[in-house]
């Protein structure tokens, strides 16, 4: 027999809940800001040329120039997703002289890129 779809309206007249004391969940909630600022760190991983800039800096530090050989693009267009990745503390840069060399800001990066890539491969 074909069970009905239950609707949020059957579900607000039907359902009454569970035995969870929902204020003690809601004092653990994570704050506003640091929900932003989680939320922003996953959009950095939402574009496929970011994620290639950092899947090449977990191998090894790279210049700009590096980096635009291995993603075949443009100098600018490379330099602008260092620059959104750096302010998100991502990547960090070194320059030695007018030479700007990135790598992953530190192994907390490449620890969940790493868990991230291993489970889009687990499937």
């Amino acid at each position: 027999m074909v069970q009905p779809i239950k609707t949020v309206d059957d579900c607000d007249t039907t359902c009454s809940g569970t035995a969870v004391d929902l204020n003690a969940v809601k004092t653990e909630l994570i704050n506003d800001q640091a929900a932003v600022q989680v939320a922003d760190w996953f959009k950095a991983f939402s574009d496929p040329t970011r994620v290639k800039i950092i899947s090449a800096l977990l191998k090894r530090e790279l210049c700009v120039h590096d980096l635009t050989v291995l993603l075949e693009m443009g100098q600018s267009a490379v330099s602008h997703q260092l620059r959104y990745l750096r302010n998100l503390r991502i990547v960090k840069r070194r320059k030695v002289g007018k030479t700007v060399y990135y790598s992953l800001d530190d192994t907390h990066i490449e620890q969940i890129f790493l868990q991230t890539l291993q489970h889009t491969n687990h499937g």
